[in-house]
This record gives C-alpha cells, structure tokens and sequence, in this order.
C-alpha cells in the first residue's frame, strides 16, 4: 500500500509538471510579451522547438537624429532620420509616423511608413537588435508650404 501511494504522488508531481508546461507553452505569446517572463519562455522554447514572438516595445525606439529639408524647384521634402532600439530585446522595425506642423502649430500632414517603405523591399532584416541603430531616408511630396515643423513617433 506504501509503494502504492509513493508511485500515485510521482504520477501526480509528472503530470502536474506537464500541465504547467502546457500552460506556458499555450500562453507563450502573452507570458513573452512581460518582460519577467520573456527569458524563461525563450529558453523553454528553444529547448521545445516552439516558436516565441517578436518582443514589441515601440517606445523604446530613440530618435538619435532627424533632418526634414525642401529639394529645391521638385515640390519635395528630403527626410532622413537616424533611430536606435533600446530594449533589451531585439523587436520588429517599428511603423514610423512623421507629422508635419505650420508655424500656429496645426499638423498639415501626418502618415504612417511602414518598414517595407522605409527600409526599401529588398531588405531582409525583420528586426533591429537590442541596442541598435538604422539610418532611414525617404523622399515625400510636400502638403503645404507653409511647413515648419516635423514630429517622429513609434508604433
């Protein structure tokens, strides 16, 4: 009867462990989007073989350098912009959003750029390491004259 109950409290502690690996493996997306459990469900997944999404911390991208100028007599502004990702994980080119304001501070233009426009499309690089920097040029038609001011956001 004792070797009984000791073998039933092994199954019990074995398919216990199984179903909290379960548990990790299916919420593996939530559990490595908090940055206390990422290191666990990374190391769990590249022993697993299981896959571990991307981390996505738009505002830890750093604007280190920006520089919006006309292209004289072509109607066109010259935008160029240097950003750094400062997680501690590399993550997914962010959409970069650039606003343009007048001198009364009224945004005249906004869009949003995604990588492909931005990196160009042969760019195979899905993500910027943690601590990295890319450079970025993009020629855009200009909405107003009357632009004076330019604002870079990340999503």
């Amino acid at each position: 009867a004792l070797r009984t109950a000791r073998w039933q409290w092994v199954a019990l502690l074995v398919l216990s462990l199984i179903l909290v690996l379960q548990v990790l493996i299916a919420d593996r997306a939530k559990l490595a989007a908090d940055p206390g459990w990422r290191p666990l469900i990374t190391r769990m997944c590249a022993t697993l073989g299981c896959s571990v999404p991307a981390w996505h911390q738009p505002g830890a991208f750093t604007m280190l350098n920006r520089n919006v100028s006309p292209m004289p007599g072509t109607g066109a502004l010259q935008v160029q912009a240097t950003f750094r990702n400062d997680a501690r994980w590399a993550q997914r080119w962010p959409v970069l959003v650039l606003s343009l304001s007048d001198a009364d501070g009224r945004t005249v233009g906004s869009r949003a750029f995604n990588p492909r426009e931005y990196l160009g499309a042969s760019t195979t690089q899905t993500e910027l390491g943690a601590g990295q920097s890319a450079q970025i040029g993009l020629q855009l038609h200009e909405p107003n004259p009357d632009v004076v001011a330019f604002a870079f956001d990340f999503r």
